[in-house]
């Protein structure tokens, strides 16, 4: 390797900055073996690196000390984790400490912070050093050596190491022979940012990247041609209030999917609504004292608020309890009787004789069966107490829970689906599915269990009367089971949403894609259940499901949510917190239970808002946009005569690598992985103003290169607010906002050049706020639940009173499954 030319400034007295920039780059060369030949440079506040054989130089210290890390014969090698640590160690000296701190007191208590916080103290002596340790020790020498560095005991550790090393001792007597005088640290604030109030805006951007966004009132409708997606979640059950772990699994994936369509420019259609109709909303009401539609009112009315705090981008929202649902799903049906799929049955079932009805299984309640249990609450469906899935047949001493009445078994008639005669049409269909939708593995492998157990008949109607009618004569009185007719809820709320609602469920010359996202609890419904219904109907011009993806279960801090219990946050609580939708929806995204099941951490939540969105993320955005503003009044410079300096080639590269990736995790609806290359770009943003440090030397001395970073910064910035839109819509909106821009498409190659020379920014605004790490304990206790004691205690105030009445007892009611609640819906 040719000899580098390293010009490194003579400081003058009290002219600190000059030292530190000199022993940065110094203390590199020695440390990592770069051969260089170094000259004192008289007048010159910033050392500077000559790279003749690649016809560069550098010209910030910083930059100069990363380079030589990588071009000397020690050439610094890091694991992921170890570069990002050191990445944040340099972000700390550049915006905490470098001219920003007011004593070397002040200087030294960050440091000792930093330095315990990321373990650096615990590094064996003689280990080599990163370049972060290298500019954090140049930047608090002066510092430490002209101030009891003791009192900081972490500090004192890891600088007293750091100073025994050879290349440290070598490095400081050259840069020391350079001066004679001492330097003392000089402080300056940050720069002022200019009143925006009377701007004239003037917007200049290329053509042709703008997302398209449909009229107010427009109906979104497929277009031969073009990519037609129709996107759906699990319809929410209506007597429940969301919990975080019901957000994350259906309607939060589901709609990050849809905005990254929308913003690739697919003709897409994202609907859901309420699932209103079964024997739970019957329960319900009857606890809650009100009709059925009374409750699906009120809770269709709730889960429509959680999900617009949530900023969830439904194109319609409807329900299942409306006359196009009674009218698709009854005419479905009578065509899978007309085709032969429907068989009729007696069933034996409880019967209530003192108001004369069947029972559905949550209408009966007695004494569990199994084994060491006993509970005497137990539910017709399941227990309570042991966890159990029950037959309400098998209760002992069984009572009805509307009168407490004994009930007597009774036989009575119902309708199955037989999907054991539908089976080959179904498995031939969902092969070729799975293999061209790349359903998640999960959904591939239940649909497969079920498919190789072999499909059996199943009951397709109820003892009900809140549901749709079952349109056969003999069946007056009787609805549909509503996993029969829930996932005709997709078909109906569509029909809700436009009269045209066939061109997007029967119109194969659209060649539209469904995209469904659920729980794996509901993948049978999706995958067998609907499928063979709309094969049994013989109408060959369904759009059929083209991709499922599923999510295992996210946990409550290492247990499950329990509204009884107040454990775990729900839709309603998440915003009694006060932290933004935003930052819920990224925490939530980024911990998506994908491939298993995830915990939600408070510390967790907390530590992601402050280290990944606000010092990644904000930071990169906050800081260029203030120094826009600061220096250029906020028009754009000219940054076409530097914007291809070879320089830049190396992070352009880089981002373009990852936003190929960030394309690919998305197409396939990898949506937790998708994220990752997000913060992985805008870190690329952070390293690019790192490595070409605007300051006031680079603006005044060098403005062609100071223009070429801006215009190349705010460009990232706009294909950031791109591809961070389906995960943070608000966020995406501000960094529009403040550059004074569209939202952006999102592109499959990226090119700095978006924002025009000319063009004028908004005002600078922050994106995040910190969260106090106090809030950690008060927030996991207030969303806790009752503590164990809590629990103990009533239970066995509980056993005392039953045993008073003589009836039997579980012997261990409060068990681990009690404590943290079993998550078996049924229907």
């Amino acid at each position: 390797m040719a000899s580098l030319k390293l010009d490194i400034p003579v400081p003058a007295p009290k002219d600190s900055e000059a030292f530190t920039s000199s022993l940065k780059a110094v203390l590199a060369s020695e440390a990592f073996q770069a051969q260089i030949q170094t000259a004192p440079a008289p007048g010159q506040q910033h050392a500077s690196l000559e790279v003749p054989r690649e016809h560069k130089g550098l010209i910030e210290s910083n930059a100069i000390t990363r380079y030589l890390s990588k071009a000397g014969k020690n050439p610094w090698t890091a694991s992921h984790n170890e570069y990002l640590k050191d990445s944040a160690l340099i972000e700390f000296e550049e915006t905490v400490l470098s001219g920003s701190v007011k004593s070397p007191t002040e200087a030294l208590t960050k440091a000792e912070a930093v330095i315990t916080k990321y373990g650096f103290a615990d590094s064996p002596a003689g280990a080599a050093p990163s370049p972060g340790s290298i500019i954090l020790f140049s930047r608090i020498y002066n510092a430490a050596t002209s101030t009891n560095i003791e009192q900081f005991p972490t500090l004192a550790k890891w600088f007293k190491v750091t100073i025994d090393q050879p290349w440290a001792k070598t490095g400081i007597e050259k840069v020391a022979a350079s001066t004679a005088v001492k330097p003392t640290k000089r402080s300056k604030g940050p720069a002022k940012e200019e009143d925006v109030s009377n701007r004239i805006y003037v917007t200049k951007i290329k053509e042709g990247q703008q997302m398209n966004v449909p009229a107010a009132g427009e109906k979104i409708l497929p277009v031969p041609g073009q990519r037609n997606i129709l996107i759906t979640s699990a319809l929410p059950y209506v007597n429940n209030v969301p919990h975080l772990g019901n957000i994350i699994g259906s309607v939060l994936s589901a709609d990050a999917f849809a905005r990254y369509a929308k913003a690739r420019n697919y003709n897409t259609l994202f609907v859901c609504g309420t699932d209103e109709y079964g024997t739970a909303t019957e329960t319900k009401a009857l606890e809650e004292k009100v009709t059925p539609r009374e409750l699906c009112d009120k809770y269709n009315a709730l889960h429509t608020a959680i999900y617009k705090w949530f900023d969830i981008g439904f194109d319609y929202f409807g329900r299942t309890t409306t006359d196009a649902q009674t009218e698709i799903s009854q005419e479905m049906f009578l065509k899978l009787h007309e085709n032969g799929f429907l068989i009729e049955e007696s069933m034996t079932q409880l019967y209530c004789e003192k108001h004369e009805s069947f029972l559905a299984d949550r209408f009966v309640e007695g004494t569990c069966p199994r084994p060491n249990c006993g509970y005497n609450d137990a539910r017709g469906d399941q227990c309570d107490a042991c966890g159990n899935l029950l037959d309400p047949k098998d209760l002992i001493e069984p009572r009805c829970k509307l009168d407490g009445a004994t009930p007597i078994l009774r036989e009575s008639q119902h309708i199955f689906l037989d999907l054991e005669k539908l089976q080959p049409e179904v498995q031939a269909w969902m092969e070729k599915s799975s293999t061209d939708g790349k359903w998640s593995s999960n959904g591939v492998g239940i649909t497969n269990s079920w498919l190789k157990e072999g499909l059996h008949k199943r009951c397709i109607t109820r003892d009900l009367k809140w549901g749709v009618p079952v349109p056969l004569k003999g069946f007056e009185g009787k609805v549909f089971y509503v996993w029969f007719d829930a996932c005709i809820g997709y078909v109906s709320i569509t029909a809700n949403y436009t009269s045209e609602w066939k061109k997007w469920w029967r119109n194969k010359e659209a060649q539209t894609q469904l995209y469904q996202f659920m729980g794996k609890d509901n993948v049978p419904f999706h995958t067998i259940v609907f499928p063979a219904t709309q094969i049994g109907t013989r109408d060959n011009d369904w759009t059929m499901l083209h991709h499922i993806s599923t999510t295992e279960y996210l946990q409550y801090e290492g247990g499950k949510f329990s509204k009884s219990r107040g454990i775990g946050v729900f839709g309603n609580s998440a915003e009694e917190t006060g932290v933004a939708p935003d930052v819920w929806r990224y925490y939530l995204l980024s911990s998506r239970p994908e491939t298993g099941d995830s915990q939600f951490s408070w510390k967790e939540f907390i530590t992601k808002n402050n280290s990944e969105l606000l010092a990644n993320l904000g930071n990169f955005v906050n800081r260029l946009i203030k120094f826009v503003n600061a220096k250029y009044s906020g028009a754009v410079p000219d940054y076409t005569k530097s914007i291809q300096d070879p320089l830049f080639a190396p992070y352009k590269e880089s981002i373009n690598n990852l936003l190929g990736q960030y394309v690919a995790d998305l197409e396939a609806v990898h949506i937790r992985s998708g994220l990752e290359k997000v913060m992985l770009i805008s870190a690329e943003g952070n390293r690019f103003l790192q490595d070409n440090k605007l300051d006031n030397n680079l603006f005044n001395n060098f403005p062609e290169k100071a223009a070429a970073v801006v215009g190349y910064g705010l460009n990232l910035i706009y294909l950031i607010s791109a591809i961070v839109y389906p995960y943070m819509p608000a966020t995406a909106i501000s960094i529009t906002k403040q550059l004074n821009v569209p939202l952006r498409r999102i592109p499959d190659t990226w090119e700095p050049v978006d924002i025009l020379p000319g063009h004028v920014i908004g005002k600078a605004a922050y994106l995040f706020s910190n969260i106090d790490p106090k809030m950690e304990e008060i927030w996991r206790t207030k969303y806790g639940g009752k503590q164990l004691a809590e629990v103990k205690a009533e239970e066995k105030d509980r056993k005392k009173k039953k045993k008073s009445k003589g009836k039997k007892e579980p012997k261990e009611a409060v068990t681990d499954e009690k404590k943290k609640e079993v998550q078996v819906e049924v229907r």
